[in-house]
Formats: C-alpha cells, structure tokens, sequence
C-alpha cells in the first residue's frame, strides 16, 4: 500500500480520482456502502476517506417523567470500513481523525490502531460541535485545535510517544492531511486568521491540503495563490459535490457556509423537480472539473455522502 503522496508522485503530474464515504448508521448493513462504492472503482481512485462521527447527546423521557441523557455514537466503524475498503479493493483507506471526542491519550491509541493496520494515511480535523450543541468543547485533556492534533501525529512519525518510555518507540509512518476553507471557516474571525492557522498546521507537518466543497472555480483558484504566496507548497485536492436536489440551493450554503455562483441559482430556480436539479448539478460538477483538471490540481475529491450515481456520471466525463 502507499501514502496519498506517494500516489501523487506516482501519478506524474496526472489529476487523480479520490472519494469520501460516510459509515453507514449504527445498525444498518455495510453492503450497501460497499456496493455504492464498486461502480467507482472503474476510475481507479488511489484512495477513499471514511469519515469519523463524534458522539451525539440524546434525550430520553422516562416513566417517571424525567429526562435521560443518553451518549451515543450513531455511526461508528470507521477502522472497519478502512479495513474492508483495503481488503476488498485494495485501495488505501484515509480515516479521519478527530480532536472532538477525544483525549490525547486515545487519539494515541487509535493511531496505533491504523499503524498495527497497516493504514499510513490519516486526514486530521478538528471536528464538529457535539449534537445538540453548537460550541465546540474539546474533552478533558483533548485537542481544540487540528494544528495540535497535526503535532501529536508527526511526534509519533518521530518516534515521540506521550509518555516517556524505557524502551526506544518505534516511529509510525502517517501521511497527514489536513483540511481548508477557501471560502473561510464559520467560527474564524476573519480570512486571514483562518489562513494562519493552515499555516500553522502544513508548519506542524501537514503533507496535503483537502479543500471543503465550494461551487465557484475562482474561489479556490484565489485560495491556491494565496497559500502559494504564503510559502504552503503540499498539494491542495479541490473537495467537490454536486448539487443533487433543489433543497440544497438552500441547504449547502447555511451548514457549509459557502457561495453559490448566480448562473448556478438561476438553473436550479428554472428546474421543475429535483431529477432536472440533479442533472444541473452534475452538468455543473463536470464544467468545474474540466477547469480545474486543466488547471493542473493534484486530485479532484468527490464528497459522495454514500451514493454514487451523479460521481460516475461527472467522472465518465472527466478520467
């Protein structure tokens, strides 16, 4: 198996084909997400990102009237799914590894867990907010920011465990990823602060860049001359979705805080259902492909939320 850069040194300057799934929820088959996954093999995509959900705080009336709260995780497995992925395919998984929900202690032993695996790639985050909340709180002894969580995973790549040992610590081997924002994070103060804080975390050891989705071309163009100028030289992948329902004019730009391009609201606004919204969508993603792949990024990075049918449509046009 290989690391996401050697993937990209292997691929000689060529745009290679990635994609995110998301475990399925707890209780549910994990065939469905392998058989949405098959199709997309026919583009021989070097690596697939599994997600990883923090826990979620619930609340339960009782008999008596009184509340319990419940901590759940509502999709768990994602060292699973990195494992059936690299079985079945025999494509490198890329498991997300997050600050919230955990202590540094246990972020540790998860990444031990990847090393005993044989899974050398990691994307780090920081995480969402636990549901229902809308502040993120690191847990006790855990990680506010990814720049941190970045540091932890490249102390280990140099052997530096936590805790000090009687015996010498073998180095792990991880690819770190790292995620940005080309149209700002929600919670940062301002572009230049949120820009910062990449830096800080490519200066910690990041070794590539996944952008968050966005819909507009120039946006990410500007992003890469910025970070360019700035001295960030790792490969930035482009994080891409196609719009796929009505709704999501709507809905994408309120959870994601980002733009969408007028000539694209005026298309979606003109179709009369969501099947002539999704073809929007797709006939969009591939015009923003052809640009981007012309443009020489490293990767096109498809968000797939567990379907695949639009991703094939825009990937048969583009690989």
């Amino acid at each position: 198996m290989a690391k996401v850069s050697d993937h990209i040194r292997q691929a000689n300057g060529k745009t290679i084909f990635s994609i995110e799934v998301i475990p399925p929820i707890k209780g549910d088959n994990l065939k469905n997400l392998l058989d949405n996954i098959e199709p997309l093999m026919e583009f021989k995509p070097p690596f697939i990102d599994v997600t990883y959900h923090r826990e979620e705080y619930i609340e339960r009336p009782e008999p008596d009237g009184t509340i319990r709260k419940i901590i759940t995780r509502k999709r768990p497995g994602t060292v699973g799914i990195c494992s059936a992925i690299l079985h079945r395919f025999g494509v490198d998984p890329v498991p997300h590894v997050l600050c919230g929900g955990f202590t540094r202690d246990e972020t540790e032993d998860f990444l031990v867990d990847l090393n005993y695996l044989g899974i050398d790639n990691v994307l780090v985050l920081r995480g969402d907010p636990a549901k229902p909340f809308d502040t993120f709180k690191p847990k006790t002894n855990g990680y506010s920011y990814a720049s941190e969580l970045v540091e932890q995973v490249a102390n280990m790549n140099r052997g530096l465990y936590l805790h000090e040992s009687d015996h010498a610590m073998t180095p792990s081997d991880f690819c770190i990823g790292v995620a940005a924002y080309p149209e700002k994070h929600f919670e940062a103060i301002d572009h230049e602060t949120d820009f910062n804080y990449l830096k800080m975390k490519v200066d910690k050891g990041a070794d590539y860049i996944v952008t968050q989705m966005f819909f507009d071309n120039q946006k990410f163009f500007d992003f890469v001359k910025k970070c360019r100028e700035a001295g960030i030289t790792v490969p930035i992948f482009p994080g891409l979705k196609p719009l796929s329902t009505r709704k999501q004019l709507q809905v994408l730009p309120r959870l994601f805080h980002l733009e969408m391009p007028q000539d694209l609201i005026k298309a979606v606004e003109a179709c009369e259902n969501d099947v002539q919204a999704r073809q929007v969508g797709v006939e969009w993603c591939v015009q923003q492909c052809r640009e981007l792949t012309k443009a020489g990024v490293p990767g096109l990075h498809f968000y797939t939320m567990g379907k695949s049918d639009n991703v094939i449509k825009i990937a048969r046009e583009i690989f």
